[in-house]
């Protein structure tokens, strides 16, 4: 017997059980996205209007990634009816790039303990701005594929509403955070230096000075030459052209010697960067020295100068009509360092859980977080606590389900994968001997949607496996029911012990 056809029996069009991965869940998307909430579902989301930080626990397979998904919807829909309040949504949840560069900078043969050990605030803070800008310049210059992690509905009118100050503060901040790998860096900021209407003319001064004193000088001694008799002293004295040379350059040395020092300064501190120093030199060099006094920029190892990168770059969406800062973090677990080790985690997200970054105001940071780390929280000191203050976070200790939530969850679905006339019941799969009571505390076992799935699609399958096309049976025994209700519980707890696939 094939699920399928059990499935066409009772008027279902596909397997509501065979995905288990939100990130990849055709039903959740289209259906449940917008219909199925864990009951914290308004602590997580708050209120819009007002961002504010979130942190979520929870054990694999619990939803932290539908959760971020749903979040996402929901402000892209609050940004569609409040386009006044608009926020600007970062994902941040691909960790692999920036710790790659991460590891480069601080030493390739060190051990992942000993690299993430490393990492401070102020690299969380680089690799967000790398994220928000990078989307950001994708959308002011149109690109026809920008970045999937940025959420930004921004229109081309709001672009003109720059003043020069704020283009120039666009253009250093590209300069410093942009990572856009559709094009080259210097033609890609050309282009948006020229989509800002922000001219350098001034910035070539000390070019212009040196070019204009060596031609000058080589016309005065081709003429000094030529109608001179004792040319051959001219020639003796080339030292004294030499250093006249020199003389009209040096203001355009100097400040290619300070760009030079900055823009080392910048790509030793970028940690987690990949601007080649050549590109930022260039860059950098299109700045008057007074555009350039007293500019934060990311050339020290303190979170000082980032939280004043940050303000400015709030200062640029507020001006593009966005109101807020949204920031999503999913997926700790997953980067190739950290390889789902708790303790590597732990040394990852520990410098992000400050108050005042957690607070800082017009941003939100929800943190979807592994249940693993809990353990680590309890064993904390005093200064810890008060560093991230956690009792005002909006902190859910446990993303738990009940079984009665996930009873609705699965019968959420069963209705999505329904066909036009209606789907049935998730009761009438079972035997009545399975009441609505029973699937309700054998779903409590299970705890989280993940291994609900896996129970259900393995069900499914063990039922259509003891039966024929020609003799169907189109309700799952009471027996079927409770051996591969066994068989999922003992695997759920040895993948708890870590001796399972779960």
């Amino acid at each position: 017997m094939r699920v399928n056809q059990f499935l066409e029996h009772h008027g279902i069009v596909r397997n509501p059980f065979a995905e288990e991965d939100a990130q990849t869940d055709p039903v959740f998307k289209e259906h449940c996205i917008e219909s199925t909430y864990h009951p914290t579902w308004d602590k997580v989301y708050g209120d819009p209007s007002e961002p504010a930080s979130s942190i979520v626990f929870g054990e694999k397979g619990a939803g932290k990634t539908a959760m971020r998904l749903q979040l996402a919807k929901h402000l892209d829909e609050f940004n569609g009816k409040n386009p006044a309040k608009k926020l600007f949504v970062i994902h941040y949840d691909d960790f692999n790039p920036f710790l790659d560069r991460f590891r480069e900078k601080v030493g390739r043969r060190q051990g992942a303990e000993r690299v993430l050990k490393q990492w401070k605030l102020w690299d969380h803070m680089d690799a967000i701005l790398s994220i928000g800008i990078t989307g950001l310049v994708d959308h002011v210059l149109e690109t026809q594929r920008p970045s999937a992690a940025v959420h930004c509905d921004l229109l081309s009118t709001d672009v003109n509403k720059l003043d020069r100050h704020q283009a120039r503060d666009l253009l250093l901040l590209a300069a410093c955070y942009d990572q856009s790998t559709n094009e080259t860096f210097k033609g890609r900021w050309n282009r948006l230096r020229r989509r800002v209407k922000f001219w350098t003319w001034k910035a070539q001064g000390q070019l212009a000075i040196g070019i204009g004193w060596t031609v000058g000088l080589i016309g005065v001694l081709l003429a000094l030459y030529f109608n001179l008799e004792k040319s051959d002293t001219i020639v003796s004295l080339w030292w004294l052209w030499s250093i006249l040379f020199v003389a009209g350059w040096v203001p355009f040395l100097l400040k290619a010697w300070q760009v030079l020092w900055t823009s080392r300064g910048i790509l030793a501190r970028l940690r987690t960067g990949n601007r080649e120093p050549a590109a930022l030199r260039h860059a950098l060099m299109q700045f008057t020295k007074a555009e350039m006094s007293s500019q934060p920029l990311p050339n020290k190892d303190s979170t000082d100068d980032r939280y004043e990168l940050l303000l400015k770059f709030q200062g640029l969406l507020s001006t593009l009509g966005f109101k807020g800062i949204i920031v999503l973090l999913d997926r700790v677990d997953e980067p190739h360092l950290i390889n789902g080790q708790a303790e590597l985690m732990k040394f990852l997200i520990w410098p992000i859980l400050d108050n005042k970054f957690l607070k800082h105001p017009g941003m939100g940071i929800k943190l979807m977080l592994p249940i693993e780390l809990t353990r680590f929280i309890d064993r904390e000191d005093r200064d810890f606590y008060q560093r991230a203050r956690l009792d005002k976070q909006n902190m859910i200790p446990s993303f738990e389900w009940t079984g009665e939530a996930l009873y609705d969850v699965a019968v959420a679905r069963v209705r999505a994968c329904a066909g036009e006339e209606g789907g049935p019941a998730l009761q009438s799969l079972f035997d009545p001997a399975i009441t609505s009571h029973r699937l309700i505390d054998a779903f409590r076992s299970l705890r989280v949607p993940r291994r609900l799935f896996k129970f259900l699609y393995r069900l499914l399958v063990t039922h259509c496996n003891q039966h024929t096309d020609e003799n169907p049976v189109w309700q799952i025994s009471p027996g079927t029911f409770e051996s591969t209700l066994a068989l999922a519980v003992r695997d759920g707890d040895a993948f708890d012990r870590g001796m399972g696939s779960g």
